[in-house]
């Protein structure tokens, strides 16, 4: 028996049924209630779209209320302990898990589509020393537009797929290049004996001329975390990404709207607001005042909390094990048993057990990355290099959707009525 939803409207007395299909109801569909000859029929009012569903969607699915995410069906926890980032994103991209052959062609792939135009290397030139390196990403993704016009050949299948190669391969590249601006260094070429996570690093932390091997503990815990941050459904920047490529715009311009999107403190600059929060706490011992003082509403506890999740989000227990092993290699990083006695303290406090506030994937990760030797400005560029592989494939789902039409909300509108203009001699 079809479901549906019945509606009677006060206004004029009638009463409709209403089609439900997976808990959904069709917002075209209210259309139909009119309260007479003039209405164009009933709109929803939803800020921040919290509770519309604008796509479908086969890539991740979450479950907020049991901290369940799964990309393809694949429980979160196993790709991070079993898997890598690039089958992660290859699982993403292609809706399978790669056999053998699959991966060993995908990676040789990417390693061939990793070098972007040596002209490139005239933008990192022009950026003043102390540009932010997530304002150089968004300038590098829309210049790289302009080197790749077939980019815009958007329903050719090779053409895609080209440049899903050439933006998930060269993302590393270029996040490298936008840390080495505030070095004073240029651009830095990929090595050729080393895999996307290890190369990452060499380019970053290699020094010109000497050979470079990443600890394997620190490539392992860094390839963990671009798995836990590939796809995060419709995030902010995973709208950006669908919203301007609904236009037909290049894969390269919408990349460098959702870099834009993840750029913003809510999104990517969670984990450093975090690490601001312990640095400005200082001591373990005035971690219980700084309780009393978020009870109060004087401060925020950063890093708790989520926007979907109501429950432990399931990357930040994954997270947590990855700081073991990480701080085994570097050692524990000073700002560790704060964190840990905000947490101790916050999961047995009914102020924020009622409120069903549990750390978050950004609690622990900016800790990691710190003590890894990366700076607060690179947080959300690693965010972004991983994420690329979730924006390819909510773009490349988005293209293929018969439903997809270029992004077009309505509004309700408040403004003045009609009125007649006032020449300038008369107001």
């Amino acid at each position: 028996m079809a479901e549906t939803l019945h509606i009677k409207d006060t206004r004029t007395g009638r009463t409709y049924d209403l089609p439900v299909r997976n808990g959904v109801v069709r917002a075209a569909d209210l259309r139909k209630i009119r309260a007479g000859d003039g209405d164009a029929g009933l709109l929803t009012y939803d800020p921040a779209l919290g509770n519309t569903a604008a796509v479908r969607s086969r890539i991740t699915f979450i479950d907020g209320d049991r901290g369940v995410l799964r990309h393809r069906g694949y429980p979160i926890e196993q790709l991070a302990e079993q898997s890598s980032f690039l089958e992660t994103a290859f699982l993403l991209l292609h809706g399978e898990l790669p056999t053998a052959s699959e991966l060993e062609a995908w990676t040789r792939d990417l390693h061939a589509h990793r070098l972007p135009p040596e002209r490139l290397d005239r933008l990192f030139d022009g950026f003043s020393p102390d540009a932010h390196p997530m304002g150089v990403m968004i300038s590098a993704w829309g210049a790289l537009s302009t080197y790749y016009p077939d980019a815009r050949n958007i329903f050719d299948e090779a053409s895609r797929r080209q440049q899903i190669l050439r933006i998930l391969a060269q993302a590393p590249v270029l996040a490298a290049a936008a840390s080495r601006v505030r070095r004073g260094l240029g651009p830095a070429r990929p090595p050729d004996d080393l895999g996307f996570v290890g190369g990452f690093l060499a380019m970053l932390f290699g020094d010109e001329g000497s050979p470079y091997r990443p600890d394997p503990v620190l490539e392992r815990a860094l390839d963990v975390l671009f798995v836990l941050h590939a796809d995060h459904e419709q995030n902010c920047s995973a709208f950006a990404m669908r919203a301007v490529g609904s236009s037909h715009a290049d894969p390269f311009s919408a990349c460098a709207a959702a870099t834009a999107a993840l750029f913003g403190p809510l999104h990517g600059g969670a984990n450093e607001a975090v690490l601001k929060m312990l640095t400005e706490i200082g001591d373990v011992g005035h971690v219980p005042a700084f309780i009393e003082r978020v009870k109060g509403g004087d401060t925020r506890l950063m890093g708790f909390g989520h926007r979907v999740y109501k429950s432990y989000d399931p990357r930040a227990a994954i997270i947590k094990r990855t700081a073991d092993a990480v701080f085994g290699v570097t050692g524990k990083n000073p700002l560790l048993e704060i964190a840990m006695e905000l947490e101790r303290i916050a999961l047995q406090d009914d102020y924020f057990i009622s409120r069903r506030l549990y750390p978050n994937v950004d609690f622990y990760s900016g800790l990691i990355y710190q003590a890894m030797g990366f700076t607060s400005e690179m947080f959300p560029v690693l965010f972004g290099v991983a994420r690329t592989s979730g924006w390819l494939a909510q773009w490349d789902e988005m293209l293929r959707d018969p439903d997809t039409r270029i992004v077009r909300p309505r509004q309700v509108y408040e403004g003045p009525a009609a009125r007649d203009y006032v020449p300038l001699d008369r107001r």
